[in-house]
Order: structure tokens, then sequence, then C-alpha cells
């Protein structure tokens, strides 16, 4: 934990989103922040997975994020650029950092040397080849990444990352030749709740490091991990329990240590955005004050979060669900949700549609497109 660190970073301003809605009446997107829930879901992490617990910065880079997760006692981070290392090591000084973006250019190969970078991946020769070109020390971790073709996921990172197994064990052979320290990592893709992805990609490690008459130091085994987006929460225990099961009958006699990397899942419950009622046509189409190019840009991606209120001024409503076109407030076209979201037929111009569990890449990935953009952040007690 950071010197001087407490154990709540942030003042609550309001008991309840519902309650500040009504109150301010704001005009504006905002999203609801509960540092109770972070901390809690980072201790949770924490008690139950059976190894070290990272997180990813990319998916929420807010300072009062960060701050509340090495509160919580996080103090090794997931980082994909230069600026999030900066951005963690303004906050936490000696925080570890784990650069697993697999493609780099020099110039930020060499940054994270000076940055003192702990461990990086890579999925290609001419990577791990420029990790030695730029100075990264003998005995520093190198992780090989490898994918396999599992659908159990929104969307799979395989297409982008990852090293088939035959190359990844002729890779995971040249960083031990190369005196780095050999390890390997995965990532069953965004939003999987299926243990077994987890269990399949860990049987493949066991018979990689084999093939490649390796020792591995350590298996990060990803992020990936569900957040709660409708219906019942992910069994985020039913996986802890599949990857050290896996892990003990994928290395039998000598399991590597274990590293995960929850963004999505870590963050995503702490937070509630509020959008506003701007219109609604005779056809029943609603028109938000935020769309796909603000806090509801994963949408087109992996669909609407299912938990969701909609407030009036004076109470949630709470009429007939019906299916309705729902737009953005720019004035491109391309701006509406894909598919129709079941709202409530009392529903008016000037109420609220509150969408909880959106902590994750709903300002991440926030553009200022037409001059929208801008969402407030109020801390809250609770968020239903």
């Amino acid at each position: 934990m950071a010197k001087g660190a407490r154990m709540s970073l942030v003042s609550a301003l309001r008991t309840s989103p519902v309650t500040y809605l009504q109150t301010i009446r704001p005009d504006h997107p905002v999203l609801f922040f509960s540092p109770a829930i972070l901390q809690a879901t980072a201790r949770r992490f924490c008690a139950g997975f059976p190894g070290l617990v990272t997180y990813a910065v990319k998916a929420n880079d807010a300072g009062e994020v960060l701050d509340n997760l090495i509160a919580a006692g996080i103090s090794t981070f997931d980082v994909a650029s230069p600026h999030e290392m900066e951005e963690v090591r303004t906050r936490l000084p000696n925080a570890v950092l784990h650069y697993n973006n697999p493609v780099r250019s020099e110039e930020e190969v060499r940054i994270a040397v000076r940055l003192g970078v702990a461990s990086y991946s890579v999925d290609g020769f001419g990577e791990l080849a420029k990790l030695a070109r730029c100075g990264v020390p003998a005995g520093t971790e190198v992780a090989v990444r490898y994918r396999l073709p599992v659908k159990s996921a929104a969307y799979d990172f395989g297409a982008k990352f990852g090293a088939d197994p035959d190359e990844a064990a002729a890779i995971l052979a040249r960083v031990s030749d190369m005196g780095f320290r050999p390890s390997m990592t995965f990532h069953p893709g965004t939003q999987c709740a299926d243990p077994s992805a987890w269990a399949t990609y860990i049987d493949a490690a066991g018979r990689i490091a084999q093939r490649a008459g390796v020792a591995i130091d350590r298996l990060n085994v990803g992020g990936g991990y569900a957040a709660h987006r409708g219906g019942a929460a992910p069994d985020l225990d039913a996986i802890f329990r599949a990857i050290a099961e896996a892990v003990g009958q994928a290395f039998p006699g000598s399991a590597p240590a274990l590293v995960c990397e929850p963004g999505r899942a870590m963050v995503a419950d702490a937070f509630s955005l509020a959008t506003r009622v701007k219109t609604i046509r005779d056809d029943g189409s609603v028109f938000l004050n935020d769309g796909i190019y603000g806090g509801l840009a994963e949408v087109p991606v992996i669909g609407a979060v299912d938990r969701r209120i909609v407030v009036g001024p004076g109470a949630e409503r709470a009429g007939k669900q019906t299916p309705r076109k729902v737009f953005g407030p720019t004035c491109d076209s391309l701006d509406h949700l894909p598919d129709a979201l079941d709202l409530p037929d009392d529903i008016a111009e000037g109420d609220w549609v509150l969408f909880h569990g959106m902590g994750a890449y709903s300002t991440a990935t926030v553009t200022r497109f037409n001059g929208y953009g801008a969402i407030d952040i109020v801390t809250t007690d609770r968020l239903h």
C-alpha cells in the first residue's frame, strides 16, 4: 500500500444516484462512483485468486480509480503505454509495472527500461529481439503470449495478439536462451465467464512449456473476467477454482506462480452512468445526451448493459417495458445503439436512464465529437 494511503480516498457527496438526479437535475451525463465497491472488488480478487492480482489500467485510468485500488492493496499494474506507466508511478512511485502490450516501438521500450518495468510480453521473434536491442536487462521476466481457437468471450483477442502453440514453444526456448526469465501469458477474450476457457489455455501452457523444454517461472492467466452486465453475476470463484485445478494438472509437481490482470471485472461495478432523455419521437424512439461516441462506446461491440432503470423527476418509472430505438446526441446517423432497449412506456423527456456496471471503458474511450462527451464523476455512498 502506498505511504499515507487511506482506506477511503474520495469522500461521498451523495447518498445515491437517484437522490442526486432528482435534486440536482443535471442535463449532462454523470458517472456515479462508489469507492467502497471498487475496494471491495479488489479485495475479493486478492482473497480468491490463487496468485498475484494486478490491474489492467486500460479499463479505467482515472486517478480516483488508481488511488482506491492502491488503498485496497493493489501494487502491480498491467500497463500498455508509457503514458499509463507515468500515471501509475505518479500515484505509487514504487509500483510494479507489467508491460503486456506485446507490440512496442523502440522508443517505448527504452522508456520502459528507464522506468524499471518488471515484466514484458512478446508474441513474435522480432519483438523479442527488440527488447534485447533496446536494453531490457538479462534476468527480466519475458512472458510469451499464445493464442487458441477458444470462443467463450464477447470478442477474441487472438485475432490481434498471440503466437500459435508451436511458434510459442520456439519463442519460449529463445527467451530462456537469451537469459530472460521465461514465463507465459494468454487472454481468453473479453467478457469471458466460462471457467473451461481458462482450463483449456492452462492445459496448452503445460504442453507448450514441455515442448520448449523450459520450466516457466510464472503463468499470467490474463484478464477477460466478465463484469455483471445482466442476469446473474458471473461466478468469479468458479473461475478461480478452475484455474487452480488446471494448473495442478498441467504442471504436476512444478506449478508456476500465477498472475492475473483484471480490468473490466475489477472496475465495472463501481460506476453507474446516468444519461438524460433529450426527446422522444412520435415513433417512440429515444434520444439520449450520451451515445456511442461517449460513455456508451462499447455497446456496438458487446451490447448494452441490461442492468438499468429509468428515473423520473419524482420516482423511478415503473411502466410496461417496451423496445425502443435509442440514439445518441450527435448529428452522426451512426450514433445509435444497435439493438432496441426495453424501456418503460411511461418514460418522458427529461428523465434519466441509469445504466449500472459502467466503470470499464466508459471514460477511457470517450470522445468529444460534436462537442459532446463531457461526463461528470460524482462520488456516492451507494449505487442502488
